[in-house]
């Protein structure tokens, strides 16, 4: 098992329909303002392993814990998927990840 101290940062992706963007988008800034994280571009169409419209929040480890906490009480609904960034693609989107929500099919086919 690889150490955890291994793991440098997270991303945590937040999945929507063409019709949830708003309420992602809302969601997404909250959690800027309030842990400074990093918010990436709003995908309306599946992208590399997600399967549906995507947004990619950026965070360091020791924001993770507290971010998740709160994005279980303020998701409103919405899937969010994070995982673990240690340097293996394939082990951060199948081995050290957490979903909220129900959890979706990745296309792990572009990890070769």
């Amino acid at each position: 098992m690889q150490n955890p101290g291994a793991i440098r940062g997270f991303h945590a992706h937040i999945y929507y329909d063409a019709e949830e963007v708003g309420k992602a988008e809302a969601f997404a800034e909250r959690a800027r303002a309030h842990f400074k994280v990093a918010v990436g571009h709003f995908h309306l169409a599946p992208i590399g392993p997600h399967p549906r419209g995507s947004c990619q929040l950026s965070m360091s480890p020791e924001t993770f814990a507290q971010f998740m906490l709160w994005a279980m009480h303020e998701r409103g609904g919405l899937t969010i998927f994070a995982h673990g960034l240690s340097g293996n693609d394939l082990a951060d989107h199948t081995r050290y990840v957490v979903w909220l929500g129900p959890s979706e099919p990745l296309d792990l086919s572009i990890f070769g």
